[in-house]
């Protein structure tokens, strides 16, 4: 029978529960979270858990060598971890364009920049969690060992990456790739158990040493010794030196709700640009083709300015504060027309990713997101860990004029983002939106599906969306109204029908009632999404 074929509606309502709740795009890795949660471990416990969990049961969109970020909610304070890693200190714009690209290259060793997943964990495990990462990795580990059978969507993606990969991973350093996560020269089927002992060897090490084995230890030296062998530049030194950065979270605030995001070097800043944008024109009507005009308008214009300014807060050549002003909401939205424009950067002033919600009883609650970028990432594997290493450096530009120039030692522009959701001091909840550049445009639409449209955390995430592409292009999911997507052409949108909803991310709502406590929640029915509750 064909896993991927549903020729019906499919329904889903809202999760309610009171003890805990995860959320996230894969059961196992969902009841991985709740089992911590009912061994004693608080939300932020069962969150390490259920990524690490995710590295082993979704290997199609985040591993051990990603990057992570995460939005804390404890004794009424957010909290802010940005674990993204930074560029090697050997590497440099000069050195690359030298060896022949106009461009960084997605895969192999050159794009790898030093992952802070594992140091994630063990930093929100040190700060806020009950349990140890012994405990808390167990799950994750005896799914490696043990294995797991594929589920529908995860199947899907890792036979297309097969697929692409025997054709274009023909060089030596990809071989590991294929000897981890292709043993049998083939994808592993829908329903086939797969396991990775190598894998199951990383994470009980990193387990015992709190992440110090991979920054400083055994798993460093193979990385090293991995880099040197194939030209790349990631060092042990890289490794040594890298320490995850706890940040103030920013926000905006949007009709009576704080929405918060992680600041630069992420591209959290965009879905509050375009918030703020949309907020200065009329109100929204529902199904009402001005309305979704405005809101493509507005969150094309934000992009524009995010991917040309955004970068290390100390490389932007404008302050976060000013992009998230009254001042440059006004003027932005003032030059929203009634047709579809081609948007450029604003003047200067003179002078293939994982997401989890989880939340406990006692009133924690964390928003957390990690990836290895594109997919399974550079395509680079360190031989016999299960180590599948990131791509983030394809962001970098190489060109010494833009503010996100490829520098030693530099965090790239990053598309990974939590959101969290706050009223009046307090907790409305996690949520986001995993898939590349589709992030920020997703976490705008869940938040104008929840707060201007009053939907339900399942219905917010299973609107249809859409998306801007590039120019005048906006995709739109199949059951996007066709009238609508009639009306958005006649207002000059170049509007593309996608034939699935892969494209669009997957998303993740988890929100507390603040005077009983009740948890509700919401799960991604694009992908394997679950919600596991006590």
């Amino acid at each position: 029978m064909d896993y991927l074929y549903q020729p019906y509606a499919a329904k889903r309502n809202t999760v309610f529960s009171k003890k805990g709740m995860v959320a996230t795009s894969q059961p196992l890795a969902a009841q991985a979270g709740l089992e911590i949660l009912q061994k004693g471990g608080n939300a932020i416990d069962a969150a390490i858990a259920t990524a690490a969990a995710l590295t082993v049961v979704e290997p199609t969109s985040n591993g051990i060598g990603g990057d992570a970020f995460a939005l804390v909610w404890t004794k009424d304070k957010l909290h802010g971890l940005n674990a993204s890693g930074p560029a090697p200190k050997s590497i440099s714009a000069k050195a690359i364009r030298e060896k022949g690209h106009e461009k960084m290259p997605v895969f192999g060793v050159i794009p790898v920049t030093v992952p802070g997943v594992p140091a994630a964990w063990a930093e929100l495990s040190e700060r806020f969690g009950k349990l140890s990462l012994n405990e808390v990795l167990a799950p994750a580990i005896r799914y490696a060992e043990e294995g797991y059978p594929l589920t529908p969507i995860l199947g899907k993606y890792w036979k297309l990456a097969y697929e692409k990969y025997k054709t274009t991973f023909t060089s030596a350093e990809f071989a590991s790739w294929f000897e981890t996560f292709a043993p049998n020269d083939r994808a592993p089927e829908i329903g086939e158990m797969w396991s990775s002992p190598g894998h199951a060897s990383t994470l009980r090490s990193i387990a015992q040493t709190n992440a110090r084995s991979f920054y400083d230890g055994e798993l460093a030296d193979k990385i090293d010794a991995f880099m040197n062998k194939h030209d790349g530049y990631l060092s042990k030194e890289d490794l040594v030196s890298y320490k995850p950065e706890w940040v103030e979270p920013v926000s905006a605030n949007y009709r009576g709700y704080d929405v918060w995001e992680i600041p630069p070097n992420g591209q959290g800043m965009i879905a509050l640009m375009a918030l703020n944008l949309y907020k200065q024109l009329q109100k929204p009507v529902w199904e009402n083709a001005d309305t979704y005009h405005q809101q493509i308008e507005s969150m094309k214009l934000a992009f524009t300015d995010g991917q040309a300014f955004i970068t290390e807060r100390d490389d932007m050549p404008i302050s976060t504060e000013n992009l998230l002003s009254e001042d440059y909401a006004v003027k932005r939205a003032s030059g929203i027309q009634e047709r579809a424009s081609t948007p450029e950067p604003m003047e200067l002033p003179k002078g293939g990713t994982v997401y989890l919600a989880a939340a406990d009883e006692e009133g924690n609650m964390i928003s957390y997101i990690q990836s290895n970028y594109m997919g399974f990432g550079s395509g680079i594997v360190i031989p016999g860990t299960g180590i599948s290493l990131q791509n983030r450096g394809h962001d970098f530009s190489l060109d010494d004029a833009h503010p996100n120039v490829l520098k030693p030692g530099k965090r790239t522009y990053h598309t990974i983002i939590p959101g969290f959701l706050t009223k009046d001091g307090q907790a409305v909840g996690p949520f986001g939106v995993m898939g590349g550049y589709m992030q920020p445009q997703g976490h705008f639409q869940v938040v104008v599906n929840t707060v201007d449209y009053l939907l339900n955390p399942q219905a917010a995430l299973d609107m249809p969306r859409w998306q801007w592409m590039q120019g005048k292009t906006v995709l739109v999911e199949p059951e996007f109204p066709n009238q609508l997507a009639q009306a958005l052409a006649r207002k000059g949108h170049q509007i593309q029908v996608a034939t699935d909803t892969g494209s669009f991310g997957r998303g993740q709502i988890i929100w507390r009632n603040p005077e009983t406590g009740v948890l509700q929640g919401g799960t991604e029915s694009r992908t394997d999404g679950s919600i596991a509750t006590w």
